[in-house]
């Protein structure tokens, strides 16, 4: 092998290695409304966004896209460390929202209310029958508990819990530990 090919074959090995070291240390991004990512395994909280917040974001930041930026088809109502994003349609109850503690979200929430405007998994979480239909889609969950009022599934390892109650289906964000 000439040198000038064993050259252009290193380089090209160093930049293969550079840009598999760079996408392994960071999750992709799904944010609720927008991402049809279905690979529950690559989903970290902390790549989580609700229009946009994150996780750790201000709350200059979630006061201003959650509450002064219009969202359309949603209502949104500020109740002390909560904002909630209720259903224009049926605003019975809060279907999303986020917590700010300490000038910061630390918690994101959406529940089946939020459905119709989640994409990938989540939405077939927000809609599945059984707290066995979520293990089919987001794996054994870290640990849990199930009884007959319904389920509680913490994946821990990805920063979420899926509370199950029936037809209420709820999903919490939250820093991973």
């Amino acid at each position: 092998m000439s040198a000038i090919v064993r050259a252009a074959m290193l380089t090209c090995m160093s930049l293969a290695a550079m840009c598999l070291s760079v996408s392994a240390g960071s999750a992709e991004p799904y944010e609720l409304s927008k991402n049809d990512v279905m690979d529950a395994k690559s989903i970290k909280s902390s790549e989580v966004s609700l229009f946009g917040v994150k996780l750790g974001d201000s709350e200059a930041k979630a006061l201003d896209v959650l509450v002064n930026e219009k969202i359309p088809g949603v209502k949104v109502e500020q109740e002390a460390l909560f904002i909630f994003l209720l259903d224009q349609r049926k605003p019975t109850g809060p279907m999303a929202g986020v917590r700010v503690q300490d000038g910061k979200v630390d918690l994101i929430f959406v529940n089946n209310r939020f459905a119709y405007k989640t994409r990938g998994v989540f939405r077939n979480v927000l809609n599945s029958e059984s707290p066995e239909d979520v293990r089919k889609l987001l794996g054994q969950e870290d640990y849990g508990d199930e009884n007959v009022m319904g389920a509680v599934l913490a994946y821990d390892k990805q920063g979420f819990v899926i509370n199950y109650l029936g037809k209420d289906v709820n999903i919490e964000f939250s820093p991973l530990r």
